[in-house]
């Protein structure tokens, strides 16, 4: 410490944030703070604390084995939740440092903002919203999964700006540009990777893209992720938005992914069965619910029943939801 003048690591990095950082961006003296109070740590600041948390986590570790669009798929190469989360952190750090916001902000909402999604992806997450009384939805449940479920139902203690940056990602405005920047970015790679992914699955053609879109972000996935990115930190200050031309391609571009490939017969043909594998868990747990692990039996008991059978389900992997059901549904006698 002695080359800091006797400061600590974390004090001379909030210095630096209050010096060089925008008026808009959100420092890390600022917080909020936690819902219960710790300590400051003497070398990272709040929001990277945060963010180690949640790399650390367990909900974190199991994102490689949930689908992001295409459901188990033999090739090494399409995305996971995983691939997807780090992709949109990759992003929202590089608009963040343009804007002079907080990166360590940014970057921890972005790796929690999806640690609540269910197995098979959108699919698991409608397929439960149908079934339990009151709904799903998979934002809610990332800040449920950081405030409830992780550390063996302690939680992690996030500040309120990563827990306000991560329930707000999907539909609602949070409260800082960080979180805003987000819930931009994620849009910007799922809609791009999933075309990438779509192409090498056969659903799409390069030449399947609606033209004027294209011509105004770009052929190429990095062109086209390049504009999004330089029309945010242009058109960008206490507000983040692009200019209104590239908006309306995105919007339209976004809306042909969601016609020709989220909603594409080619690509949901094996998704009624994943949706039923989902809903037999559901009602099974239901019937059985001390089946579950005893966290979630506790969980039962304080929550009630039903949404401690979507906490125990949305925390699956695809591949630990299907041998699950396997153990269930097939005699051990058969070979699968």
């Amino acid at each position: 410490m002695d080359s800091n003048n006797g400061k600590s690591p974390r004090t001379v990095t909030e210095e630096i944030e209050n010096l060089t950082l925008s008026p808009y961006a959100c420092k890390s003296t600022a917080t909020k703070g936690r819902k219960v109070y710790e300590p400051p740590c003497d070398i990272r600041t709040e929001f990277q604390r945060d963010r180690d948390r949640i790399i650390h986590c367990n909900s974190f570790r199991r994102l490689k084995h949930k689908t992001q669009v295409f459901l188990i798929p033999k090739s090494d190469h399409y995305r996971t939740r995983l691939t997807h989360t780090l992709e949109v952190s990759q992003i929202a750090r590089t608009i963040a440092r343009a804007l002079r916001l907080n990166e360590d902000l940014t970057e921890a909402i972005a790796l929690g903002h999806d640690l609540g999604h269910t197995p098979f992806g959108h699919d698991g997450e409608r397929t439960l919203d149908q079934l339990v009384p009151d709904h799903f939805r998979h934002y809610e449940q990332s800040k449920r999964v950081v405030e409830v479920i992780e550390k063996n139902g302690q939680g992690l203690n996030l500040t309120s700006e990563v827990i306000d940056g991560i329930l707000c990602h999907t539909n609602a405005t949070a409260k800082t540009l960080e979180g805003q920047v987000v819930k931009f970015s994620d849009k910007i790679a799922y809609i791009n990777h999933d075309i990438e992914d779509a192409i090498r699955g056969g659903v799409l053609r390069q030449e399947d893209l609606p033209k004027g879109p294209i011509e105004v972000l770009g052929k190429s996935k990095s062109e086209r992720i390049t504009t999004l990115i330089k029309s945010i930190i242009a058109n960008s200050t206490n507000l983040i938005q692009y200019d209104e031309v590239t908006r309306q391609a995105h919007d339209e571009l976004r809306k042909f992914m969601f016609d020709k490939v989220y909603f594409a017969p080619s690509t949901n043909a094996e998704k009624g069965k994943a949706c039923h594998i989902v809903e037999y868990l559901y009602k099974y747990f239901i019937g059985s619910p001390e089946k579950m692990p005893e966290l979630y039996v506790g969980f039962a008991k304080e929550y009630g029943l039903e949404r401690a059978v979507c906490d125990f389900i949305s925390g699956m992997t695809d591949d630990f939801a299907v041998d699950y059901f396997k153990e269930l549904c097939i005699p051990k006698s058969w070979s699968y």
